[in-house]
């Protein structure tokens, strides 16, 4: 016989599975509940995920600017590298000394210039998925562990989030979120998705709770009448949450009648927060839509008696093999106008030094070009950004530019030198996640030094 809390744990998943291919949306809300907080809390923080669907082409997102590396990168994609003379805007001042290195963001990305500046911006240089460290050598003579199907988008995006490829059951944020959700006034808001669903945001226990660019999605669509009738919509609501006699459909209605009830205390204390709190938002963004979504529920974490909360947004576009040139600069546009706007949001909301925001994506891409786009990599560079974060400087090692390289397995592929696992660990710590635990949240975490467990960017 399963144990009670295993037996419900099953339960509440099977009724989530149940629904999923009617009403997928709704299954999101449907969170497993977990039956014990391993952290606890008494402070509010949040880590907000931005995750760059496709793999990002990371060269001309941070371009190389000092003047012998441009030309390393100039000769390497001559066909659609950026011009040095388009950057002097967008070059970065950071305070660490880079050996003589120097960056520039895209030009489109100006308005992210000014946090940098004001140390609310940092860079992560060569990130990646890794097992364990990994040298060229060791990729060569396959003397190591990689993670599976490399330059694969599901896998490696599983990879980024899981720490396992495609078919993981958890990620790493949702495996932050089993830790602090019994801590919140309302567990099932621990975990929030406003771009779908995504394996970052599933624990083990935690389930992530999927709301709109509008708000929370609510059962039948918030629907006052059935078939015409609103005695049947009333009907409806009620048979799906009524106690039960059968253990299954008993365990089904809980879950449906705390579905509702969350939508319901959610839409009530969304309805309450300003118009005029969110007015630096750009329309016609969808970015800049879910990360308004997500401005509006930290506004009201108080009010839920939220203390820890992770949120998920996506953006997707990046996988360009083709007109990378004409493309990827209207997106980094809308990245940097999403990410300036969110930023503002939350230093107007009072909280910017409690809201942490990265970046993450499937890959970065290769510094060869295919002719006018690029194809799959391995390393990137990514976006940090808060009030505690410690901006103005870029982390990492900068990465060789060219190739045959101590850091190319190919056509510019950067092995990573800043494993996921220690990026993530250095959020993870800030978030308040002890040493102790982060092997449960970060499996491979033990593969690395423990000094490099915090890379010092928050």
């Amino acid at each position: 016989m399963l144990h009670d809390v295993s037996r419900r744990a099953f339960l509440q998943r099977t009724a989530a599975l149940g629904m999923a291919g009617v009403a997928a949306p709704f299954v999101t809300s449907l969170g497993a509940i977990g039956e014990a907080a391993a952290a606890t809390a008494t402070d509010y923080k949040a880590l907000v995920c931005i995750f760059l669907q496709g793999g990002n082409d990371h060269y001309n997102t941070l371009v190389p600017y000092d003047p012998t590396s441009h030309g390393q990168y100039r000769t390497a994609r001559s066909t659609v590298a950026l011009a040095r003379d388009a950057l002097q805007a967008t070059a970065l001042l950071p305070d660490n000394d880079l050996g003589g290195r120097a960056y520039a963001l895209a030009p489109t990305m100006a308005k992210l210039n000014p946090l940098f500046d004001a140390g609310r911006l940092a860079v992560a240089l060569n990130v990646g998925t890794l097992i364990q460290p990994t040298t060229r050598a060791q990729y060569l003579n396959k003397s190591v562990r990689v993670p599976p199907k490399l330059f694969s988008h599901n896998d490696q995006q599983s990879f980024f989030q899981a720490s396992s490829p495609e078919g993981a059951a958890s990620g790493w944020g949702g495996r932050i979120g089993d830790l602090y959700q019994s801590g919140n006034g309302s567990a099932t808001l621990t975990c929030i998705n406003a771009s779908g669903n995504a394996v970052f945001l599933t624990g083990r226990q935690a389930i992530q709770y999927n709301v709109g660019t509008g708000g929370p999605v609510s059962l039948l669509r918030g629907a006052t009448s059935l078939y015409g009738s609103a005695t049947a919509a009333q009907t409806l609501a009620r048979l799906m949450s009524e106690t039960n006699p059968h253990m299954f459909a008993s365990e089904y209605a809980r879950v449906n009648k705390r579905a509702m009830d969350t939508q319901a205390q959610l839409a009530n204390a969304l309805a309450g927060v300003p118009e005029s709190t969110l007015n630096l938002f750009p329309t016609g963004n969808s970015l800049a839509d879910q990360l308004r979504m997500v401005a509006r529920m930290i506004a009201i974490s108080g009010q839920i008696g939220a203390k820890r909360q992770i949120f998920f947004v996506a953006m997707g576009g990046f996988d360009l093999h083709d007109n990378l040139a004409t493309s990827q600069p209207v997106l980094l546009g809308r990245l940097a106008d999403a990410m300036r706007a969110f930023h503002d949001t939350t230093a107007a909301l009072g909280v910017a030094d409690k809201v942490t925001t990265f970046t993450g994506s499937d890959f970065g891409r290769t510094l060869t070009s295919n002719g006018n786009g690029v194809d799959h990599g391995w390393g990137s560079m990514h976006f940090v950004m808060g009030g505690a974060v410690k901006g103005k400087r870029l982390y990492g090692a900068p990465p060789a530019i060219g190739h045959n390289t101590s850091d190319d397995v190919g056509q510019g592929r950067l092995i990573p030198t800043m494993a996921v696992d220690q990026y993530a660990s250095t959020l993870a710590r800030w978030f308040g996640v002890s040493d102790g635990d982060l092997s449960t949240v970060l499996p491979n975490i033990g593969n690395y030094d423990r000094s490099s467990w915090s890379q010092g960017f928050v």
